[in-house]
């Protein structure tokens, strides 16, 4: 997997998170500044192994 960090048309910055396969499995807010794209990428990098899960469908 990989983030790919994009510039909008409006001249913001967002992330996508691509599966090996090149499906995109997530896409972030935008954000006004590039580092805090990134700073985000990186929080999740660091904090995504031990999510949980809430399932919220009953």
């Amino acid at each position: 997997m990989k983030f790919e960090v994009k510039k909008t048309t409006s001249g913001q910055f967002r992330f996508n998170l691509v599966a090996s396969n090149g499906q995109v499995v997530a896409t972030s807010e935008t954000y006004t500044r590039k580092q805090s794209a990134m700073d985000t990428i990186e929080s999740i990098k660091s904090k995504a192994g031990g999510a949980t899960v809430d399932d919220q469908t009953d």
